[in-house]
């Protein structure tokens, strides 16, 4: 079976550091966020109009400080758990050397018009489940 991992480049922000000279744990954040969007707009370029989706959790585990440099990082996701209104998404955060410095867990629910969960409409399912990695989440740490 094929890697189901979508990887993606993103550039560092000389804004994103903070006081102690590497990158905030906030920036973490938005560069999960966009590593999602991104996955999003590659798996479903073609979203279903009426279809939408909120984060209803996010949980960070940080392994390694993050340096600014011109060179981009590396977010990679794949999609962990479905269930009938929510699923998973995990995410990667990889520096220039190919350290991992952060993994996230997010999860999505699918909403209807006013923001009720439903359930996950079966050709955006379809789509979701071919980027399933078994075995996908946080690592477990002592």
């Amino acid at each position: 079976m094929a890697d189901q991992h979508l990887e993606m480049a993103l550039q560092l922000r000389w804004g994103d550091m903070d006081i102690n000279n590497h990158i905030n744990n906030v920036q973490f954040a938005r560069l999960f966020e966009e590593g999602r969007v991104r996955s999003f707009a590659t798996w479903l370029p073609d979203r279903p109009a009426d279809y939408s989706m909120v984060v209803a959790r996010q949980d960070i585990v940080f392994t390694a400080t993050l340096d600014y440099g011109l060179d981009p990082v590396t977010v990679r996701t794949c999609v962990g758990r479905v269930g009938t209104a929510s699923f998973t998404m995990v995410l990667t955060l990889i520096d220039p050397t190919g350290q991992t410095c952060a993994v996230a867990e997010t999860t999505m629910v699918s909403v209807d018009e006013v923001g009720r969960p439903r359930a996950i409409p079966d050709a955006v399912r379809e789509v979701i489940a071919a980027h399933q990695v078994s075995g996908a989440g946080l690592p477990v740490r002592n």
